[in-house]
């Protein structure tokens, strides 16, 4: 059962003036009926320090996006817009409502007023407004503060997951970060729900959302209770590559977190086929530091950790020390020599990398010698 909380609406005031960048986008728009919406008013009444910007606006949005300046990124055909102002992003958006042709597909848009745009929403925590010229009014035609205090995550009408099935997705992402428990109705509606009638890609979407999350372990491990998808083992690998970056810096500087936690759950041939190669490499013990440097070198970083989170711990001296490791010789070197060219200029190189890895040499001209050794083999 979640905890309920202590949410005190008359605090969203003060919260909002403290946003950086909220001058500026008043400024912008200058009059106009404007709104923060969703989950940047969710995030405001839970006190978090930096909610997103999220701007709604009931007309069109071109003069307020001129207005702003900024980088813009504009997707017209929902009438939305992603502004980039410095250190700040604002996503704005025409108040809309929308239709759905069929089960899964992406939704038919036409403009529309503020209570139809909330109306569309995915849960009722998200849909709620608050005016930028009247910072102290709450717009919650969906009781979204009453089921935030309970800890509760509920749709806005039974046919929320039929529109749109990846809403599923979204409801493992928000009650794993916000410890929201499912109203029994939208239990019942989401356990019914069938992902096959999306696209790969935009599963694929929600799960790199959830995979940038703090913990995506749990969101990913509710997705597997609730029957969503079958992620095999990715939970329990993602679990790994939490522990894995949190504890070690130099796996966080190597590799993208996001990105490898999303190879761990993502469908597709591509993805699976890259686990399989993590899964051998978790499978292997390479005697020396030359055999781990072979093993590892040409994968993608992402593809290491999951073999690192499967056990493959070996890769830990690949990482911190053996990918650092260069010749000081070059196959030139070989050629002044008088090496001709062909295969024995690689085989030479080859031999001397391994000596060195393997601590056995440590100066250019003990390079120059394996290498030469090695090359001048039949």
């Amino acid at each position: 059962m979640s905890a309920k909380r202590d949410i005190d609406p008359t605090l969203l005031e003060s919260r909002l003036e403290a946003l950086d960048g909220l001058q500026v986008v008043r400024e912008a728009a200058d009059g106009r009926p404007a709104y923060l919406v969703g989950g940047a008013v969710r995030d405001l009444l839970l006190g978090e320090s930096s909610p997103d910007l999220d701007v709604a606006l009931e007309e069109d949005i071109g003069p307020f996006l001129e207005a702003l300046g900024g980088e813009t990124s504009e997707y017209e055909r929902f009438e939305t817009a992603s502004v980039v102002l410095g250190d700040m992003e604002v996503d704005v958006a025409r108040t809309r409502s929308e239709t759905y042709p069929s089960p899964g597909d992406l939704p038919e848009v036409e403009p529309a007023s503020l209570q139809d745009d909330l109306k569309r929403r995915d849960f009722t925590v998200n849909a709620m407004a608050v005016p930028l010229d009247a910072p102290n009014e709450l717009i919650d035609p969906h009781d979204g503060l009453a089921d935030l205090r309970e800890g509760v995550l509920r749709v806005l009408h039974d046919l929320s997951f039929t529109d749109d099935p990846t809403r599923a997705l979204r409801a493992a992402r928000y009650a794993a970060r916000l410890g929201l428990e499912l109203e029994p109705g939208t239990e019942r509606l989401l356990r019914a729900v069938d992902l096959s009638t999306v696209s790969e890609d935009r599963v694929t979407a929600e799960l790199a959302q959830i995979a940038g999350e703090e913990q995506p372990s749990t969101a990913l491990g509710l997705i597997g209770d609730w029957g969503l998808l079958e992620l095999g083992k990715g939970p329990r690998l993602v679990a790994g590559l939490e522990r894995l970056f949190a504890e070690h810096q130099e796996w966080a500087e190597f590799a993208d977190r996001q990105v490898a936690i999303l190879l761990a759950v993502a469908p597709g041939d591509h993805p699976s086929q890259l686990r399989r190669r993590a899964a051998k490499l978790a499978a292997v013990v390479p005697a020396s530091p030359a055999q781990r440097w072979h093993l590892a070198h040409g994968h993608v970083p992402g593809v290491l950790a999951l073999a690192r989170a499967a056990g493959a711990s070996w890769l830990d001296d690949y990482v911190t020390r053996l990918r650092h490791v260069e010749l000081e010789i070059w196959g030139y070197d070989l050629l002044e020599a008088g090496i001709p060219e062909g295969p024995g200029i690689g085989r030479g190189l080859d031999a001397a990398l391994a000596a060195r890895l393997d601590g056995e040499i440590s100066t250019r001209e003990e390079e120059l010698q394996v290498a030469l050794e090695a090359a001048r083999e039949d």
